[in-house]
């Protein structure tokens, strides 16, 4: 079904969205030919404002459009939105429960050449921490699609990382995806591994090469990171030998902090985490950094095994 990256699956999206929700209002911080929302610009630009690079103003200003009773989408580069802008969205946008969509791209290592001030590894922490946000990762461009309109049809604040780079489409259209509930997509009673965004794909992949060692991998797509699904993980927990978290994001705060979080007063049990271990990253090719922080297939697989070894 080709690649695409889930920054253009969102730009698609909300034009689609602008002629359902008449109220629907998007903001950009001057990157809106990157975020993709420049295609609702052109559809809607009496309902599209360009706020400049000023994103802690844009926040403020979208937290400001949503009290006025509009539906705000407001983007940017999501070390920008999470980082630059953290606090104005804690106070503005999360204590006020307002309305507002954080549709933030150009997350991860695989913002590539951009280097190491443009990677962020620490927005889902940042905003699962805030009360009352959801925090979304879909892992490519039919589950973009269908979580930003479910997103658009709740009244409070969300965050929702989209990447640069594209990635494989791994659901048929029509696929049924809610919030809050992870996907099985594999079944299997050896070790399970419940990976977010763009390492759904990548853990797929190494779960079909340990297939064909014997390895009976289950495979779960947490695209919600909050409200995570705490059904789906304890009963993996219970059913199988360990678990296996896989993200492209900080070992500390993110999915694999969130999957022991639950496990630890529910199940617990072996886990392993895949993800950004407590470094900065470095300009380069986007596959050429997985590498070398240790996000790929291989990673995944080798750490499938380390568990097992140690069953």
């Amino acid at each position: 079904m080709g690649n695409t990256a889930t920054r253009q699956s969102y730009g698609n999206t909300l034009v689609a969205l602008g002629e359902k929700y008449k109220n629907l209002v998007v903001l950009d911080a001057d990157l809106s030919k990157s975020t993709m929302t420049y295609e609702f610009g052109q559809a809607f630009p009496e309902r599209f404002f360009n706020m400049g690079i000023a994103e802690q103003n844009m926040y403020a200003a979208a937290a400001g459009f949503a009290i006025s009773g509009k539906i705000v989408c407001a983007s940017t580069f999501a070390m920008f939105a999470a980082g630059r802008a953290f606090e104005i969205i804690r106070n503005s946008i999360g204590y006020t429960n307002a309305n507002v969509k954080i549709c933030a791209t150009h997350a991860g290592i695989t913002v590539g050449e951009d280097g190491a001030s443009h990677q962020t590894f620490e927005d889902i922490a940042l905003m699962r921490t805030i009360p009352g946000m959801t925090v979304i990762n879909p892992c490519d461009d039919t589950s973009a699609k269908v979580l930003l309109e479910k997103v658009m049809a709740f009244d409070g604040p969300a965050y929702i990382r989209l990447g640069r780079a594209a990635v494989p489409v791994l659901y048929e259209e029509g696929a049924n995806v809610e919030i809050g509930k992870g996907n099985l997509l594999k079944d299997g009673k050896d070790v399970t591994i419940i990976a977010t965004g763009i390492m759904v794909s990548k853990a797929l992949a190494a779960a079909k090469r340990l297939a064909e060692k014997g390895v009976d991998v289950r495979i779960i797509d947490m695209h919600t990171i909050k409200p995570i699904d705490q059904e789906i993980i304890i009963k993996a927990a219970k059913e199988t030998k360990g678990i296996v978290t896989a993200e492209e994001h900080s070992v500390i705060g993110g999915l694999g902090s969130a999957v022991a979080e639950v496990v630890s007063l529910n199940c617990p049990v072996k886990l392993a985490f895949v993800g950004q271990n407590d470094v900065f990253g470095e300009s380069g090719k986007p596959d050429e950094l997985l590498a070398k922080y240790g996000m790929t297939e291989d990673d995944i697989l080798k750490a499938v095994e380390r568990l097992i070894a140690h069953d």
